[in-house]
């Protein structure tokens, strides 16, 4: 068994697809088609089940990759432990984030800090951040809800109150806290281009009783301009609402909180930028955590 045949089988299982996963390590697909029955056969058992034209892991398989994972995360420990050795340890960061929010502030307070940090950052859904965890891709990722995964931590920031924006000559627009039920009729203003936040508004609804009526799915930047020209509500993160002067009332609904969280690979070790960078993080949201929370009698726009 060799490490090529393991990327090869890493690469197969993610995309679970043989013509992509060719594609992109940039081989034949009969080539890559015989190396993974050639890893087959060595074991001694099918590591996929066909579906017309995906395939898809099988629990040998998914027992396969989980410990190919963590060879290459081995890998990688030893490679950092080398440098580390050698004084040629990366200031490089790989971050990948679900909402470009999580890190408004705090990058630019961490690089006035850190001059010398590369910070390589991408967005993705959650479940591409977990792949790029569990394949090495990144170091570090930030989600909305936890990543529930054995071979990922994960840690709750900060748990932040989601509010209600109404336009400003609302019947409900002097209120300082409504449950939701009370705006089932209403038409709502939603984010297109956010899957899992789009998905937790839709349960806030449902546990008040009400499947919400999607007047606009807009991306983040419409947004905007569609509340300002008071042609709905939306269900809204309160430090976006500060940040951009949206008058809101508190929701009254128990579950009306919206988790940001920080995940890292468990058996991976971090080099000292990122380990810094990590509790960086972690502080800056422990220092700023009255920004996510709507404080008693305090006046919104």
């Amino acid at each position: 068994m060799e490490l090529l045949q393991l990327k090869y089988f890493q690469t197969v299982a993610y995309t679970e697809h043989i013509s992509k996963a060719a594609q992109q390590l940039n081989i034949a697909q009969p080539s890559l088609s015989l190396t993974i029955k050639r890893l087959e056969d060595e074991l001694g058992t099918t590591l996929f089940d066909r579906k017309g034209r995906n395939i898809q892991l099988n629990s040998s398989g998914k027992i396969l990759l989980k410990h190919v994972n963590r060879i290459f995360t081995e890998i990688e420990n030893a490679q950092l432990e080398i440098q580390s050795e050698e004084k040629h340890v990366s200031n490089i960061i790989r971050i990948s984030i679900t909402n470009p929010r999580f890190l408004t502030g705090l990058i630019s307070e961490y690089i006035n800090r850190n001059p010398q940090t590369q910070i390589h950052q991408g967005i993705g859904t959650k479940n591409e951040i977990i792949t790029s965890l569990q394949k090495g891709d990144i170091d570090v990722g930030i989600t909305g809800h936890p990543i529930q995964d054995e071979e990922i931590e994960s840690c709750v920031l900060v748990n932040e109150d989601i509010v209600l924006v109404v336009p400003s000559h609302h019947p409900y627009a002097g209120k300082t806290n409504i449950s939701l039920h009370l705006v089932a009729n209403e038409p709502f203003i939603s984010l297109a281009d956010n899957v899992e936040y789009s998905n937790f508004t839709t349960m806030l609804c449902g546990k008040a009783g009400f499947v919400p009526n999607q007047a606009f799915e807009v991306d983040s930047h419409t947004l905007l301009e569609i509340i300002k020209l008071d042609q709905g509500v939306a269900l809204l993160p309160v430090s976006v609402c500060r940040k951009l002067g949206l008058h809101y009332i508190k929701i009254a609904d128990d579950s009306a909180i919206y988790p940001i969280s920080l995940s890292w690979t468990k058996q991976k070790s971090l080099s000292p930028s990122v380990q810094h960078f990590r509790d960086f993080i972690s502080r800056y949201y422990e220092l700023n955590a009255d920004l996510f929370t709507v404080v008693k009698n305090r006046k919104n726009s």
